[in-house]
């Protein structure tokens, strides 16, 4: 059994728990290359955390979307050390045994994994990574007079146009994030669904909620340029008129461990 473990950058407290998962549990185990720095490389194993069989990340939902862009379709356990922590469902106290009893499932084969949907954008020539939580079509910059012209089709029918700071596409994931500070809806971890939602639009029209297996086509005009960004990292510039499709990925998020406590999260929310 090999798992690998990240840490959030530059957090003690992550870095703590990180070397007491690799000494109290029965695997082989891999640091990402800066946790290995922070607790000295000697014995201790650092290289390519994909080819686990199980990545435990040590942080907040960043570190977790992190660990989730380099290694999916690998299991995940989350270890949270944040206040939210929508994708991390274990606490620091219950991080061995959390991983321990995960470890054991999987290699008596009686593991199951909660699966996260992730959603993918292609345009001319290029491709970002699949997002857990959205993908954005933006404005430059964002304020009156800085917006960009739209135009949003649903398997090939016209939903929306007009002229705003963009359109944001979220997974039920991401629905607690961007997307409700856009004012888009919650979703609840369990409908298959992605949600559209325009970004202060000039003529707006109600966050759609359209099947996961729907096609989506974002065009776009009258600006500059653009970008497209997923998750807040992967962010491709591009020159319109142009038009980009978003689609379900092919790989989901695999989450190892306890459930995703959806509601308990939301609580903290207020």
């Amino acid at each position: 059994m090999h798992i690998g473990v990240i840490a959030k950058r530059d957090t003690p407290r992550a870095v703590e728990l990180a070397d007491r998962i690799s000494r109290h549990i029965d695997a082989d185990v891999t640091l990402d290359a800066l946790t290995a720095d922070a607790l000295g490389t000697e014995g201790r194993s650092v290289g390519e955390l994909s080819a686990c069989d199980l990545v435990v990340s040590i942080g907040g939902d960043g570190t977790f979307l992190f660990a989730a862009r380099e290694v999916s379709p690998t299991p995940i356990v989350g270890v949270n050390l944040g206040e939210v922590g929508f994708l991390n469902a274990v606490s620091p106290t219950d991080c061995v045994e959390a991983v321990r009893s995960a470890v054991g499932r999987i290699e008596a084969g009686e593991a199951t994994f909660q699966e996260l949907p992730q959603i993918r954008v292609e345009g001319d020539g290029w491709e970002l990574p699949a997002a857990v939580n959205e993908i954005v079509v933006l404005s430059p910059q964002r304020g009156r007079d800085n917006g960009i012209g739209f135009e949003i089709r649903v398997d090939g029918e016209r939903y929306s146009a007009g002229n705003g700071d963009g359109v944001l596409i979220s997974t039920p994931t991401g629905s607690t994030a961007y997307n409700l500070s856009e004012g888009g809806p919650l979703v609840h971890p369990d409908l298959h669904a992605f949600v559209v939602t325009e970004m202060c639009p000039s003529e707006p029209m109600p966050s759609l909620a359209v099947p996961t297996a729907a096609e989506l086509t974002v065009s776009i005009e009258d600006a500059g340029y653009a970008f497209v960004v997923a998750d807040g990292r992967s962010r491709e510039r591009v020159d319109p008129p142009t038009s980009v499709a978003l689609r379900l990925a092919e790989t989901p998020v695999r989450i190892a461990g306890p459930p995703l406590e959806f509601f308990t999260a939301l609580g903290k929310l207020e």
